[in-house]
């Protein structure tokens, strides 16, 4: 069983995360494997990849004419690959050597189409002491309680995520409605590919923690403004996939009714039995991020033509 794993860039801003990325990729102690390279419109980035890169015979480096986003750019990827399975690491990610080898034994063993493994947040400084592990999502790692080994989920998060080729592209890849384009905020672009899987076969994404990837997180990522910049654009990207997915289940209701009802109550007793400012920070930063995704998903309702514009 080949395996693909393609991982996509598009600025020199991130080309030394990026290496570490696709070496991670080429040190995986799963064989066969090839990398696909697929550098979002920019000759620069292409240019160094081919010199890194290009002399290794199981890697395929493509850069597209323009920027496309994400999405463009990892369906292109799966166009691309050739094997069997096709993995997608991001390019701050750094992969485990056994990341595939515990992928593959997914599939092998069970009828999955699709799997997804652990993402775990590397912070480059020290973890704000205001950060609540539950909205580890925020940072495109994996939160408390997210899903038990083996059980089926809609999606994985982007750094860690798998798929049969053939079903991926029969349901046509990512959406290029959704996902990062240069600068824009759109996210959210691994939940269509879900939802359009669960339509079409029945069947979700298997969820395997031994499959660990390490998700790089650059000190701005602690930046209290950021996060709550983020929030709000994870919002606003909640209101667009319901517009494009209306009969999709509502995943984000599930987990607000998870952090209200288990996460919150957990964290007010154990403030009760020990005090300390971290821990009230971290209850405070749970109501004003879950505020911030709120405003962003208001703001989509209230301003429609914004999305048209966002994906223009």
């Amino acid at each position: 069983m080949k395996v693909s794993v393609v991982v996509c860039t598009y600025t020199m801003d991130r080309y030394d995360a990026f290496t570490e990325a696709v070496e991670s990729a080429l040190s995986q102690t799963y064989d066969p494997i090839e990398v696909v390279l697929v550098i979002d419109g920019n000759p620069e980035v292409y240019e160094r990849a081919l010199e890194d890169f290009g002399a290794r015979e199981n890697v395929v480096i493509h850069d597209n004419e323009e920027n496309r986003g994400i999405s463009y750019s990892r369906t292109k990827g799966g166009e691309l690959a050739s094997g069997e399975i096709i993995a997608f690491i991001d390019d701050d990610g750094v992969a485990e050597d056994d990341w595939i080898e515990s992928l593959v034994e997914v599939y092998e063993t069970t009828d999955a189409i699709a799997v997804g493994g652990d993402v775990k947040p590397d912070w480059q400084g020290d973890r704000p002491d205001f950060f609540p592990e539950e909205f580890y999502w925020l940072v495109g790692c994996v939160e408390p309680g997210f899903a038990e080994d083996g059980e089926e989920v809609r999606n994985t998060y982007g750094s860690n995520i798998s798929y049969r080729r053939e079903q991926f592209l029969e349901v046509g890849g990512y959406d290029p409605n959704t996902g990062r384009k240069g600068d824009k905020h759109l996210q959210a672009h691994e939940a269509p590919v879900g939802i359009r899987l669960l339509e079409q076969f029945g069947k979700g994404m298997v969820y395997a923690e031994d499959a660990v990837v390490h998700h790089t997180l650059f000190e701005y990522r602690g930046e209290f403004r950021w996060l709550l910049f983020r929030s709000f654009w994870q919002g606003y990207s909640k209101r667009v996939m319901d517009l494009l997915y209306p009969d999709a289940p509502d995943a984000k209701g599930e987990y607000l009714k998870w952090l209200v009802t288990d996460r919150v109550p957990r964290r007010l007793e154990g403030l009760v039995r020990s005090p300390s400012r971290a821990a009230v920070a971290q209850l405070a930063a749970i109501g004003v991020f879950t505020g911030a995704v709120g405003l962003g998903y208001l703001y989509a309702v209230v301003t429609p033509d914004l999305i048209e514009k966002a994906n223009a």
